[in-house]
């Protein structure tokens, strides 16, 4: 049975993906209809994906605290965190000001504290590096990530007043953004070819 389905997947995969290409490409508004109906149809099927992945993380920690081997304290923090939100969501609607600012609060903290620990794995990193490697490479890695780290912290502050330090630590705090900029280009040639290998068959990620 499996065998017999897997053209037929294969079939419906490749001409979705050229459908939405082509949509982008050809201004013919058959295609264009057709990506936007297919593009909505790939919506729907994440909004299902992500309620599935919800319902399988609520009943993972349910299962955890009702069970006295694997009870923890943070399942409860979890389920009630997540109840909550979900009440306030269905009564305030996402597009209340004050949920917003509350998820906002909640959010930021979060994301700034997972950027700390990120900041202390890299400097530790850094560490380990150059105890286990001393050539030109692990050096430059270990002083690069120190500058931008003392430079992040806000330490060297008073250099702003003079003309040309300040020019520098501004050059020096855009060098990331190239860095970034560079990831996000090895992304998208990556996505490519990833599409690539799908479109021609050579991948099949949905046949399981």
């Amino acid at each position: 049975m499996k065998t017999k389905r897997a053209p037929i997947i294969v079939v419906i995969a490749i001409s979705s993906g050229l459908v939405v290409l082509l949509g982008y490409i050809v201004p013919v508004p058959l295609l264009q209809n057709l990506r936007t109906l297919v593009l909505g149809w790939g919506v729907t099927l994440l909004g299902i994906t992500t309620l599935l992945g919800i319902a399988n993380l609520v009943t993972v920690h349910y299962r955890k605290l009702v069970d006295p081997k694997t009870r923890s304290p943070f399942s409860l923090v979890v389920l009630v965190a997540f109840l909550v939100t979900l009440a306030f969501g269905i009564v305030l609607t996402p597009a209340n000001a004050g949920y917003q600012r509350v998820v906002q609060d909640i959010q930021v903290p979060l994301e700034t504290s997972l950027m700390a620990m990120l900041s202390i794995t890299l400097a530790a990193g850094c560490l380990r590096l150059l105890r286990n490697r001393h050539d030109m490479f692990s050096i430059v890695f270990a002083m690069s990530t120190i500058v931008f780290l003392v430079i992040g912290s806000g330490a060297l502050f008073f250099l702003k007043d003079i003309p040309l330090a300040s020019g520098i630590l501004t050059v020096i705090q855009d060098l990331p953004l190239a860095g970034a900029r560079g990831i996000l280009l090895g992304i998208a040639l990556g996505s490519l070819m990833t599409g690539i290998r799908i479109l021609i068959g050579s991948d099949k990620p949905y046949s399981g």
